[in-house]
């Protein structure tokens, strides 16, 4: 789930943004090399398990909500918003590009 296709109002990057980005993204990989193997194996390792676990919650939390015994009760909808909204923030993140 990427936020920027969801948001019907959303602008595209500028080149500077994109310049930009790019650079971020060349350092983020140039520390990413310079770090211990192990942990650059444990960095990549919890990305995909938050990643994945995301989406599971999300999608549980869903389910549960249409299959709940108490119609109205946006309890569940809500954690599942916010599952969703995690996910989203990590499609900010950089790693995915590299990892």
């Amino acid at each position: 789930m990427n936020a920027t296709n969801n948001t019907t109002n959303a602008k595209p990057k500028t080149a500077e943004a994109k310049a930009l980005a790019k650079a971020k993204e060349t350092e983020l990989r140039a520390i990413f090399k310079n770090i211990d193997p192990h942990r650059a194996q444990e960095i990549r390792e919890a990305y995909y398990k938050v990643v994945e676990g995301l989406r599971t919650l999300a999608d549980e939390l869903e389910i549960a909500d249409a299959k709940s015994a108490q119609p109205g009760n946006d309890l569940m909808i809500h954690e599942h918003l916010l599952a969703c909204q995690a996910m989203d923030a990590m499609d900010g993140s950089m790693l995915g590009t590299f990892l």
